[in-house]
């Protein structure tokens, strides 16, 4: 049995090029123009192309963060813009025994 060559349409990027996207995409966000420094699909794919010179699907640009990448979905915390830690730390210290304890 001989082995034979990887089947199926070769990848759009080539190894170099993939290290480019990394580099690029590890500066951030908003070193690329983006308000907020949070990646979409869409801001990858727009990376991918600025640097690259190749357009990706959606579908393509997930495969090669999760893929070629390694790197995997992170969504941000979300946080209450009142949130007062202080508080909450009285709170816990102080209140949430009482109300443990009950009456």
């Amino acid at each position: 049995m001989r082995r034979r060559a990887a089947t199926g349409r070769p990848p759009k990027l080539d190894d170099a090029q993939v290290e480019t996207v990394r580099a690029a995409l590890e500066r951030g966000a908003q070193a690329h123009g983006f308000e907020a420094d949070l990646w979409t699909l869409e801001r990858v794919g727009a990376v991918v192309e600025r640097v690259t010179g190749v357009m990706l699907s959606r579908a393509s640009v997930w495969r090669l963060l999760t893929g070629r990448l390694g790197w995997s979905l992170q969504r941000p915390e979300r946080w209450a813009v009142e949130r007062d830690e202080s508080e909450i730390a009285r709170w816990i210290a102080h209140e949430w025994p009482r109300i443990k304890k009950g009456p």
